[in-house]
């Protein structure tokens, strides 16, 4: 899809060159070749591939190229079940501004209708509308990934013990919930600190000169980055600590199911060795003959039980 945002009009879908004239954002979403051909004839530059907009160092994600500013970041993209992260290309020129991207995003859907509410945009100002709204539907994952955290704490620590059979797979959906709020932090980081160097590289480009009020905006737009990072990193530090507490609830756990065997183990290695000394087949056996020897023998075999029963009892051991 090739759509062309100009101020004060709703977003027009590009089929010929005359379509885009006029545009501040032109923007490619998930693009066919024969759009992305149509892109660099309306531009006049080259368009980057998802290939090129994969790349992770630096001289690749910002560089110059035929007096246009190339950007490049991973962004992530939460959905209600799930999360995954996407490159999204920047081209700005000294008139408009293009993007490329392979998923839909909230917050472009956001500054669309930004756009077309304002009667005049230029370049500059429609690069630091869509960064302010990817941070600031950044820090709304940010957000629900915090509560999402302290739900987990309160699970792990407020909830009434699980019995036996429930702990496993409450400890194990645990670990999965962890897991999942770990990556996803680590890939918020990531978009993050793209965005911080896309951040800066404006701010010190000196072909695409900022005006004062810009500037401003993109000086809350880096103060608003470095908070998040914070945030990001004390998540990281949760992250660990709830990953810490549940890794040692089920060593816990494995620690009382190993008591268990070990009392079973116990408790049946005494009367096992009674009924082996009375069941040995020698002639000479004082109790051979005993009129009481039968119930002599069960009872020490009983007694054998009852007594360990008793000791584990009482040090905790038969407890929950």
């Amino acid at each position: 899809m090739f759509l062309a945002h100009r101020p004060g009009a709703p977003a027009r879908s590009v089929t010929t060159a005359e379509d885009a004239a006029g545009a501040a954002w032109l923007d490619l979403l998930n693009p066919t070749p024969e759009e992305e051909t149509l892109a660099a004839q309306v531009t006049g530059l080259r368009i980057p591939t998802r290939a090129q907009l994969d790349e992770i160092e630096s001289s690749s994600r910002l560089f110059m190229e035929d007096d246009a500013v190339y950007l490049s970041t991973p962004l992530v993209r939460k959905t209600p079940d799930d999360f995954f992260v996407s490159p999204v290309g920047f081209v700005l020129m000294h008139d408009r501004i293009l993007t490329i991207r392979f998923t839909g995003f909230s917050a472009f859907d956001v500054v669309a209708r930004q756009v077309a509410g304002q009667g005049a945009l230029g370049a500059n100002e429609a690069a630091i509308l869509l960064l302010e709204a990817i941070v600031d539907r950044l820090a709304d994952i940010l957000e629900h990934l915090g509560q999402a955290l302290d739900g987990m704490s309160r699970d792990v620590f407020q909830s009434e013990e699980p019995g036996q059979a429930q702990a496993g797979t409450l400890l194990r959906n645990m670990l999965r919930r962890v897991g999942r709020s770990g990556d996803l932090g680590s890939s918020v980081r990531d978009s993050l600190l793209g965005l911080e160097r896309i951040s800066i590289f404006l701010g010190e480009n000196k072909r695409h000169d900022l005006s004062e009020h810009l500037q401003a905006r993109l000086g809350t737009v880096e103060r608003d980055i470095r908070s998040l990072n914070d945030f990001v990193s004390q998540t990281a530090n949760k992250v660990q600590f709830l990953l810490d507490a549940t890794l040692g609830f089920i060593s816990i756990e494995q620690n009382n199911g190993m008591k268990i065997l070990t009392v079973v183990s116990f408790i049946g290695v005494a009367p096992t060795l009674v009924a082996g000394i009375y069941g040995m087949n020698f002639h000479d056996i004082p109790e051979l003959n005993w009129k009481y020897g039968y119930w002599y023998s069960l009872i020490l075999m009983a007694a054998t039980v009852i007594l360990p029963l008793i000791w584990f009892w009482r040090r905790g051991w038969l407890g929950k």
